[in-house]
């Protein structure tokens, strides 16, 4: 990239981290979109993959005062085991179609949620399973699965606290699953390594960033900005897609 790309980059992944830290769940829902812009798809993938690891472990440090760890074994412990499955085969599919499917299954189902709340998913042991394993395999094949895990945390009514901090644990472990299967599968190039030395200080000054604004958002307003959240990010890979 040339320097007004790097600078470019580095603005709209500070925003992801911000968007990311203040949704809930996590930066990489935003920043594979914008990563594309730049980068190949296997190579957004190892990006992505390190970027969100060093999020993780700034949000666990800053939200540290509570996680839910009975969500964190339900959903952490399927995603892990599901986002090997889908990272292994990140290498053979076309990710095209199954982002295209993606973006509506998550646009159809967080304005269900905006409008029928949790008539649509409830807070059971069973559908936490399900989301870990649906959640973690589309991480692992696409880069995110952020939204699928934020809209199966959303039906458990967690304060926001809790909520960021559950989810960047069961992340933790998705991360370094799925990063040393990307990084055996070549998508981690040596040549990338400066933007993801400029992504570690993004991903701390995008959480504190984000943290400070959380402090003035309501539990209720909360919510509504993660299906918000989800439904733009859809909307905008289906545009990015489509204008390929």
């Amino acid at each position: 990239m040339v320097w007004d790309d790097v600078i470019i980059f580095t603005v709209l992944a500070l925003i992801a981290e911000i968007a990311g830290t203040i949704s809930g769940f996590g930066s990489s829902v935003f920043f594979v979109p914008v990563a594309s812009l730049f980068f190949d798809f296997h190579s957004v993938l190892g990006i992505t993959a390190c970027f969100h690891l060093f999020s993780n472990i700034s949000k666990i440090f800053l939200f540290r005062k509570g996680f839910d760890m009975k969500l964190v074994l339900y959903l952490g412990i399927p995603a892990v085991i599901f986002v090997s499955i889908g990272a292994l085969l990140s290498k053979f599919v076309n990710s095209t179609y199954l982002e295209l499917g993606l973006a509506g299954f998550l646009m159809l189902f967080s304005a269900f949620f905006m409008f029928a709340g949790d008539k649509i998913f409830k807070p059971t042991k069973i559908n936490s399973i399900a989301g870990g394993v649906v959640s973690g395999f589309v991480a692992g094949l696409l880069g995110t699965g952020g939204a699928i895990r934020g809209m199966t945390l959303a039906a458990f009514g967690l304060t926001k606290e809790v909520f960021i901090a559950t989810s960047a644990v069961i992340d933790f472990g998705v991360d370094l699953s799925r990063g040393a299967i990307y990084f055996s599968n070549g998508f981690v190039h040596w040549h990338d390594l400066k933007y993801i030395a400029i992504l570690l200080v993004i991903s701390v000054i995008g959480t504190l960033i984000g943290k400070k604004i959380l402090t003035k958002i309501s539990e209720e307003r909360f919510r509504f900005i993660v299906l918000i959240a989800i439904f733009a990010i859809a909307l905008f890979t289906v545009v990015g897609l489509l204008l390929k």
